[in-house]
């Protein structure tokens, strides 16, 4: 019998295929398709929808739980760019943007050396200095000039 997370996560990429690599879902509706709780979707979409797996995978705040995930290697580059932009979000880990730009490395998106360029200046140790509630904040606006400069260039 197939464990349950397996089984959330072949109902996931079943819509992202049958919709041409993007899919926005409700995750409480699709607790209610798998017969579980909607935590039990976010756990699925965090661990097996990580842009280190290939995947953007971006909620909105206020939407009823809309969530969209998008397979990065149906994308162009710029339009992955985008979508990098969009994820991002007010704020964000020094984990999150290692994961984030490991993901564009692996998509031929940007090359190796401007992932640890970018990774330089967002770190904590580039950070050492903001305060330690804001410097998510300040990542992820730094986060986002980078990304802009790569789309201009």
């Amino acid at each position: 019998m197939a464990r349950l997370v397996d089984v959330i996560e072949e109902m996931i990429k079943q819509l992202v295929d049958e919709n041409n690599g993007s899919c926005t879902i409700n995750r409480s509706q699709l607790a209610e398709k798998a017969n579980c709780v909607p935590s039990q979707v976010t756990y699925v979409l965090s661990t097996r929808f990580s842009s280190g797996n290939g995947y953007i995978v971006e909620s909105r705040r206020g939407g009823g739980g809309q969530i969209t995930i998008t397979r990065a290697h149906y994308m162009t580059g710029e339009d992955y760019l985008h979508k990098m932009m969009d994820s991002v979000g007010n704020d964000m880990t020094q984990q999150q943007a290692k994961n984030l730009l490991a993901s564009a490395v692996s998509c031929g998106v940007i090359t190796s050396k401007e992932a640890t360029l970018i990774m330089s200046a967002v770190s904590d140790r580039a950070l050492a200095k903001a305060e330690p509630d804001i410097r998510s904040v300040v990542r992820a606006d730094i986060m986002k000039n980078a990304i802009l400069a790569l789309m201009i260039t």
